[in-house]
């Protein structure tokens, strides 16, 4: 499997998100994110458009990094909103095998 590390280490830090829920917010920045959906999801959009920065400037360096972030925060994201990866997953099965320009077309407004 050509992804399998780094499906591993996506199991791994949810794991770790989801471990901090609850924790001590003053010992814990991911602990301050999931009880605080807006601000997870703000530092979301930040650590996107420095991912979209870094790619259209071809820092390859820095889109690894800034990825690295962007999916740090995606998945407290998801967590702090009750999204499992599985929920992720399934929907993703779902469009499989349909093209993207026909997926998009059949979406409600």
């Amino acid at each position: 499997m050509p992804h399998q590390r780094f499906a591993e280490v996506i199991g791994r830090l949810a794991a770790t998100i989801e471990s901090r829920r609850g924790g001590d917010a003053s010992a814990s920045y991911t602990a301050q994110l999931l009880c605080d959906l807006d601000r997870a999801a703000k530092k979301l959009g930040e650590e996107a458009v420095e991912a979209v920065i870094a790619a259209a400037q071809g820092d390859r360096e820095g889109l690894t990094a800034e990825s690295a972030d962007l999916i740090y925060h995606w998945l407290v994201v998801l967590a702090a909103a009750g999204v499992s990866l599985d929920d992720v997953a399934a929907r993703l099965e779902a469009r499989e095998g349909t093209s993207g320009l026909a997926e998009k077309a059949s979406r409600k407004v």
